[in-house]
């Protein structure tokens, strides 16, 4: 299935200069969206590992790694903006694309040792994957795989990510 022909491109968004994907076009399509899923849980079921816990970023990483979680058989942990967690939380910041920015996670959503496998939609200059890791690491479990539908090559976000297994489903050069 041509998953890039899924994917609305939107100029300007959030701010000029910015080519926003827009992964929304896709996840209304019940077949591609079956189909993308799929793809993850296939690499993941074939990579021999086991993943106690799948953590993904507010808001769209949240719909794949739900859907991952479930059919590795492992716990989901979202990673939120400030101020959207009831219980306890650790904080980290990151740098965006376009800006600043920070994500919480409960305090108590990762044990020791826990092998985590982090999944988002896109991964562009790296700052929100980077961050996620260390919310990881903060809490003792370990980052044994990266995933993303998107990857935006050009942006090299991936040399942030060094000495992580990343799988991206699909490729953007510019």
């Amino acid at each position: 299935m041509d998953l890039k022909s899924k994917i609305r491109s939107v100029p300007d968004f959030p701010k000029e200069g910015i080519l926003f994907y827009d992964v929304t076009t896709l996840m209304k399509d019940a077949e591609a969206l079956k189909y993308a899923a799929d793809q993850f849980v296939e690499h993941y079921k074939n990579s021999g590992k086991k993943f106690d816990k799948v953590v993904s970023m507010e808001s769209r990483g949240f719909i794949f790694g739900a859907i991952i979680a479930k059919e590795l058989g492992a716990g989901f942990v979202p990673i939120r903006k400030p101020g959207k967690l009831p219980a306890k939380t650790i904080s980290q910041e990151f740098e965006k694309e376009y800006g600043k920015d920070s994500f919480e996670v409960h305090e108590d959503a990762i044990s020791e040792g826990e092998s985590v496998l982090i999944c988002d939609d896109l991964l562009a200059i790296g700052g929100t994957c980077e961050a996620t890791i260390k919310l990881v690491e903060k809490l003792g479990g370990k980052v044994n795989g990266i995933c993303f539908l998107i990857e935006l090559d050009f942006l090299k976000g991936r040399e942030k990510l060094q000495g992580h297994e990343i799988f991206s489903l699909l490729h953007y050069d510019e």
